[in-house]
């Protein structure tokens, strides 16, 4: 199945003053942990329970570190680490600064090819994939039974644009 994307307008202006319209991802639905745990245990010869079990060992460890002011690479996905997010409350010195002034967040950074030019791609989650914009697909919503196409919403998930893209 193809990555399903829409158009939304940005809330904000350009220097013309005006609303410009960016592609944004439209999902059609959520993986659980279950569903992960019967594919993979598809490929290996792992029983899904195993596999959902290592799933949520793996979800407990990788907090356990985080919060150890660790950051986690899973070798081929990406690396994970904790961020301080500021809430706009300053201090004016640096004895004064508290984690109060911020809430942490998980970043997540996905796997990175190195090339021999020095560019740095970041595709291996995506590689290979094909953008379709979701009006012109030919294409069934998994898990509602009745195929169609997606829609409805205002696709708005708080994403900032990106003009590059």
């Amino acid at each position: 199945m193809p990555v399903l994307y829409g158009s939304f307008q940005s809330v904000l202006k350009d220097k013309n003053g005006k609303q410009l319209f960016y592609p944004r991802v439209l999902r059609t639905g959520n993986v659980s942990t279950s569903q992960l745990s019967k594919e993979i245990a598809a490929y290996s010869s792992l029983s899904p329970g195993d596999v959902k079990n290592t799933l949520d060992n793996l979800v407990t460890v990788v907090g356990q570190h985080l919060q150890s002011s660790e950051s986690v690479t899973l070798d081929g996905f990406g690396t994970f680490r904790l961020v301080m997010k500021s809430n706009g409350k300053g201090v004016e010195t640096a004895v004064d600064v508290s984690a109060a002034q911020s809430s942490l967040t998980v970043r997540f950074l996905p796997c990175s090819t190195r090339h021999l030019d020095g560019t740095v791609a970041t595709r291996s989650l995506v590689t290979g994939a094909r953008c379709v914009r979701f009006d012109r697909a030919d294409v069934s919503v998994p898990g509602d039974g009745e195929g169609g196409k997606p829609g409805g919403g205002s696709g708005d998930d708080g994403e900032t644009p990106d003009p590059a893209a």
